[in-house]
């Protein structure tokens, strides 16, 4: 598969961003019907080719522009790559699970040779070359953590399994959408829903959600999509960074909402880590503009009707609620039937 990067990106100052046809046509619309309730929605990690779904680790046009963007939001804040010391394990567990996975859906864009514990790791696109002994992390020119994370699309996580409980051990989180893994880290898979509208009357949800991920076995993989909004194609909206993103909220007018507000959609992937027994747990974000959405006539009339009843509670967790009349307004005209 040829992919044809994206130049002369930027996700954040004098923001420069644009989905191709291409990306249009694949990007993970997450609205099935006309109206949206939180749910869990996980859904066996099925290959689909010729989508986001294809691969375990989705690769597409903006890969140079975001692993520029999480190399920037490295350099001004370095914890936002933590690994508790016990995650060492799983760390070579993922950079295992990414380089064969890389290596063999895209052959033109990685390459990895191995021979015992020698490995040679070819990353074309970032002009990464090299030669380390699997299990020494001297051998490579960062912790294999950070290594390997620095190179995917997306955040993430990787949960240790203990106590019957999944516990957020380490994480390279550069773009979350509105939350720290500074604030997060350490906790529990209970922990850190708590925000998240009606768990504090319904865990019941959450739980049968923890006890579903617990018994996720290897070579199975599970998947959802979760969603929200933001302004600008601006990857990072940490608690961290509040003070650079909030006041754009309130910046929306009938005028620019198409330009400005950019849906924003996860691809939460969860397979299991074989060796070390934890569970991986990406996020890979997807950012297209209502410009750009409103392309397929379908999708504006949903989201229309999504967000125009969408629950009061639901709006204000997904920080949606100052402009949402705005963007309901502006969508209502693609709504006429």
């Amino acid at each position: 598969m040829s992919i044809q990067f994206n130049l002369d990106e930027s996700m954040r100052g004098q923001f420069k961003y644009h989905n191709s046809p291409k990306a249009i046509q694949r990007f993970p619309f997450p609205f099935p019907e006309d109206s949206y309730m939180y749910s869990v929605n996980l859904e066996p990690a099925l290959a689909k080719p010729d989508t986001i779904f294809a691969h375990w680790f989705d690769i597409d046009e903006h890969y140079l522009t975001e692993t520029n963007e999480r190399a920037l939001t490295l350099a001004s804040d370095p914890n936002r790559c933590i690994i508790l010391p016990h995650m060492q394990h799983a760390a070579w567990d993922l950079l295992e699970m990414a380089m064969l996975h890389l290596s063999q859906d895209y052959p033109d864009l990685f390459q990895l040779q191995r021979d015992g514990k020698r490995w040679h790791w070819v990353n074309l696109p970032l002009n990464i070359d090299v030669h380390f002994i699997f299990g020494d992390a001297n051998s490579l020119p960062l912790p294999p953590f950070e290594f390997i994370s620095r190179q995917l699309q997306g955040d993430i996580a990787m949960l240790d399994q203990r106590d019957g409980d999944l516990w957020m051990d380490a994480g390279m989180i550069t773009g979350p959408a509105d939350w720290s893994l500074n604030f997060d880290a350490g906790m529990s898979f209970t922990q850190w829903h708590a925000p998240v509208p009606k768990v504090a009357h319904d865990l019941g949800v959450f739980k049968r959600a923890l006890q579903f991920l617990l018994n996720i076995q290897v070579d199975n993989p599970y998947r959802r999509l979760n969603w929200t909004m933001t302004i600008n194609p601006r990857m990072d909206t940490s608690s961290e960074t509040y003070h650079l993103w909030g006041h754009e909220r309130s910046s929306v007018t009938l005028e620019n909402v198409g330009e400005l507000v950019h849906l924003r959609v996860e691809l939460q992937f969860m397979p299991r880590l074989a060796r070390s027994n934890a569970l991986l747990f990406s996020i890979r974000t997807y950012l297209i503009s209502l410009n750009d959405l409103v392309s397929n006539p379908e999708w504006a009339k949903r989201l229309h009707r999504v967000l125009r009843d969408l629950p009061d509670e639901i709006a204000e967790y997904k920080g949606i609620t100052r402009y949402r009349p705005t963007v309901v307004q502006w969508l209502s005209q693609f709504d006429q039937a």
